[in-house]
């Protein structure tokens, strides 16, 4: 798979993809573009969740050379789903619900390998925001091993307001963070559950924290700060998948 393969380029073809409702994981557009075309672009992408990065025209010739006009649109790999439809879908079938929140997250591969990991533990949804985040692209599609084809993918637009729609369905929310105040195995995973995993080199927002139930760690024993977020998160996941299955 590949990025040519995934891609619609042109301003009417994205306005039209927008409208169609096409499901699209970003948008590149040149840095200075004016035309009267794209302020209709744009008018169209209000109120969506679709990132939209302002980009060099070098970088768009890069990725293709036929007629653009200075934008391209990405078809997303998968269909984003929303949080508030699967809660309920979840407690009418009976289940416990278990949900990471990846906040702050960029790279694909972690992406796609703490996607991998979350499938093979049964974790029911991966949340992610809208903006200043990982998408579900090629990349992260073969790192998860076909894993993003069957796991649900929540994008959202605030994860601030996730958090607190979570906490009211009577989630706890657990935080992943060196700040912790204890370790990850003194923790209580048996409920409803939604796990947040920061970036390595930010971890959680403190805005995001500051909602949190419990701040949890892994112990560290040797002279580097934190583990790779995607080995740490599957320490995190097999841990609550060992109480929650006692």
């Amino acid at each position: 798979m590949n990025d040519k393969s995934e891609l619609i380029f042109g301003v009417r073809a994205v306005i039209e993809a927008i409208q169609a409702g096409k499901e699209i994981d970003k948008i590149l557009v040149k840095k200075d573009i004016q035309s009267e075309l794209s302020r209709e672009l744009f008018a169209v992408l209000k109120g969506t969740l679709i990132p939209v990065q302002r980009v060099p025209l070098e970088r768009i010739n890069r990725i293709t050379r036929k007629n653009h006009q200075g934008v391209i649109a990405f078809i997303s790999s998968v269909t984003y789903q929303k949080t508030e439809d699967l809660v309920p879908f979840l407690f009418e079938e009976g289940k416990n619900p278990f949900f990471i929140m990846l906040d702050g997250i960029t790279d694909v591969r972690n992406f796609g390998a703490i996607a991998r990991t979350c499938d093979c533990a049964g974790v029911d949804a991966v949340i992610i925001p809208a903006k200043g985040s990982v998408t579900v692209n090629a990349d992260a599609m073969k790192t998860s091993a076909g894993a993003l084809h069957t796991l649900p993918v929540c994008r959202e637009r605030n994860l601030k307001e996730t958090i607190n729609y979570l906490k009211n369905s009577g989630f706890k929310i657990i935080a992943a963070t060196e700040k912790g105040d204890y370790s990850y195995t003194q923790a209580d995973y048996s409920g409803p559950i939604c796990l947040i995993m920061g970036a390595e080199d930010t971890g959680v927002s403190y805005e995001h924290l500051a909602l949190c139930d419990e701040w949890v760690k892994i112990p560290i024993f040797g002279t580097i700060e934190s583990l790779n977020v995607s080995v740490a998160a599957g320490i995190f996941v097999y841990e609550a998948v060992k109480q929650r299955n006692n």
